[in-house]
């Protein structure tokens, strides 16, 4: 039975938008499940989303509906042992070997590779996520690189795009540089 350990609420700095994110621990994993509800580009829209990790913080599922007007668009991605990302059946093999997911839409997902990498201070690593885009749900590689400022600042950099995250002791973005900032939190534990 999945426990909550903590929930946020974060505000979109750059359009109308606000998450309410939880962090779940499902022995011997971790899930993290939100809704996002706001304004893209103009365009009204909600998403709902649910990422299951395994206790090494590697992707092993994710699930989204993204509701825009009267349409909802749904998707599952499977992730197996062999780093094999599956869609509907069909293996998406653009994103093979992929650790990560990375949901453009919300900060939540910065928290897998930030726990995953336990960088000391000064360290960088690089990684390759599947880049979910939205609202198209178009999905790609992503070279992401990631170094440890101090204990809770992290630079993020992919392609020209960098920033940095201010993260909780749980890896949790509390501020993500013109990006989002957290509003408030609950530590349910």
């Amino acid at each position: 039975m999945p426990q909550l350990v903590r929930t946020v609420v974060w505000r979109r700095l750059d359009q109308p938008c606000a998450e309410y994110g939880a962090l779940w621990s499902d022995e011997p994993g971790w899930q993290l499940r939100g809704t996002m509800v706001g304004a893209l580009n103009g365009t009204p829209l909600k998403v709902r989303y649910g990422v299951l990790c395994d206790g090494h913080w590697h992707t092993l599922a994710a699930h989204l509906a993204l509701r825009t007007g009267p349409t909802e668009q749904v998707l599952h991605l499977r992730v197996d042992r062999d780093r094999r990302w599956w869609k509907a059946g069909e293996e998406l093999v653009t994103v093979r070997d992929c650790v990560d997911i990375d949901l453009a839409i919300t900060p939540a997902t910065n928290t897998l590779p930030i726990r995953r990498l336990g960088l000391e201070i000064g360290a960088s690593a690089r990684v390759r996520a599947a880049w979910v885009r939205f609202p198209e749900l178009t999905i790609e590689p992503l070279e992401q690189t990631y170094t440890r400022l101090t204990d809770t600042r992290y630079g993020y950099r992919s392609d020209s795009f960098h920033a940095e995250l201010d993260v909780d002791d749980l890896g949790l973005v509390r501020e993500y540089s013109r990006g989002w900032v957290r509003e408030a939190d609950f530590n349910a534990g």
